[in-house]
């Protein structure tokens, strides 16, 4: 496939490649230099921003929380998903600026982790839709606690995800080399010439497929089934109501708009590779400056994450505020009284829970918190 396709990919971000058309090489010397620039900003930001929100989410969940529910284990797999996908940034902007200077080993690795913490923070969106929509459709039968069964459940369900999205990473680990090109090195997916564009296709579709598809159909179906019944739920003032929907639907806004102009992106590079669509050297160049720009806006959706998935909760929220007070009260030296607003909590664990309620820190329930 060197005759036309060579890969020729400035780091795991920057899917741009160098080919012939009609006999002369479509030369993508801007699209690096676009990448030089523009992704260890947009990486520096996210790492600073999502760094923050998550750690505080891994301290919070691990020593004043108790898990309560699948969807608590879930927050706390998914804040240290995002980290681990947060730690690979500052290699990647290293790589799009001096180009890959830490060896084989080091690729393979950065891009297994990359795409395993990728995946599975997609799959643990999903398992959290489907865990809220689990405690709306049964009934706990009014048990409240958590036994230890259960918790086993729930980290056999968080290894089953680990060890599927590795899976989906395995490509990655496999294929992942340092190459020479254009004068500098890059850490890119290197096929044999017999698969590399059936290879290329392949992962393409399958990424879009399993990363975006699969969890936003998940979210959408959950979510509206979730909503009727929040519709439905007698003994609820209108306005709490629609706090708690406005929930869900930013929920399923935010993810669509990190995660839709990607795969987008990602769709057309698949077609082209099958179907030979791109025969214009400007037409790539764009192309490829576009899926540098939007696998940043969905690299975003790791700093938004501990917002929608974690400060919303009334447990979670509450536990910050106590310790940002309990902290002010020995930097101030006095036991001055801090306002904690109170949180709207709607359960919608079975048909006689409909009415708005702060249940014990054990309650098996789903709730929404504004």
């Amino acid at each position: 496939m060197e005759d036309f396709y060579s890969e020729d990919l400035d780091g795991n971000f920057n899917d741009s490649y160098d080919y012939d058309y009609e006999h002369s090489v479509c030369e993508k010397e801007s699209v690096r230099f676009f990448g030089s620039v523009f992704l260890p900003i947009i990486y520096a930001l996210a790492l600073v921003v999502g760094l923050a929100g998550n750690a505080l989410v891994v301290v919070v969940y691990t020593s004043r929380l108790r898990m309560r529910t699948l969807t608590d284990m879930c927050i706390l797999n998914l804040a240290i998903s995002d980290l681990l996908l947060l730690f690979t940034l500052p290699f990647w902007a290293a790589d799009a600026v001096h180009g890959w200077k830490l060896g084989q080993v080091a690729c393979k690795l950065t891009s297994f982790l990359y795409s395993t913490n990728f995946s599975c923070g997609m799959l643990l969106l999903a398992c959290i839709s489907l865990d809220r929509y689990r405690a709306v459709a049964q009934n706990p039968m009014g048990r409240t606690g958590t036994s230890t069964r259960m918790r086993r459940q729930w980290l056999l369900v968080c290894a089953v995800l680990w060890a599927l999205a590795s899976f989906f990473g395995l490509p990655e680990l496999i294929f992942s080399t340092v190459k020479i090109s254009h004068h500098r090195t890059s850490c890119t997916a290197s096929y044999p010439p017999s698969m590399a564009r059936p290879a290329k296709a392949a992962l393409e579709l399958m990424e879009v497929i399993l990363r975006f598809l699969l969890p936003f159909l998940v979210m959408v179906v959950c979510y509206s089934l979730i909503g009727r019944a929040l519709a439905k739920a007698a003994g609820v003032r209108r306005e709490r109501k629609w706090r708690a929907l406005r929930v869900l639907l930013a929920v399923v806004a935010v993810f669509l708009l990190t995660q839709l102009p990607y795969n987008i992106v990602k769709l057309c590079k698949a077609m082209d590779i099958i179907y030979h669509l791109v025969t214009d050297c400007e037409v790539s160049k764009g192309l490829d400056r576009a899926r540098q720009v939007t696998e940043s806006l969905a690299l975003s959706h790791a700093c938004i994450n501990p917002l929608l998935y974690a400060f919303i909760g009334s447990s979670f929220r509450g536990h910050v505020l106590k310790a940002a007070k309990h902290l002010g009260q020995r930097l101030g030296g006095h036991s001055r009284q801090v306002n904690e607003e109170p949180a709207v909590e709607i359960a919608l664990h079975s048909p006689s829970h409909n009415q708005s309620q702060s249940g014990s820190e054990d309650q098996d329930t789903s709730t929404f918190t504004i």
